[in-house]
């Protein structure tokens, strides 16, 4: 199991907006470079990318949650 972990402290989002699916859910494929989430830091967005291929698990931050760097946000199987 890989953790995809908080580049920056902030809000973290897991879909672009309220009326647009997750960017990953449990089981999708997740490819080098996918986007697996955002965060904003003072208006700005930021979007976190996989570093690993594998199958997305889980999100462990609910979306609008307050992260800190290096805080663990999602999963991935590699």
């Amino acid at each position: 199991m890989v953790q995809v972990l908080s580049p920056v402290p902030g809000t973290f989002y897991t879909q672009a907006s309220p009326e647009e699916p997750v960017y990953k859910a449990a089981g999708d494929a997740v490819s080098v470079g996918d986007t697996v989430g955002l965060i904003e830091v003072m208006k700005t967005f930021i979007e976190v990318k996989a570093e690993v291929a594998g199958t997305f698990t889980e999100y462990l931050v609910e979306s609008g949650g307050a992260v800190t760097a290096g805080q663990p946000l999602a999963e991935i199987e590699a």
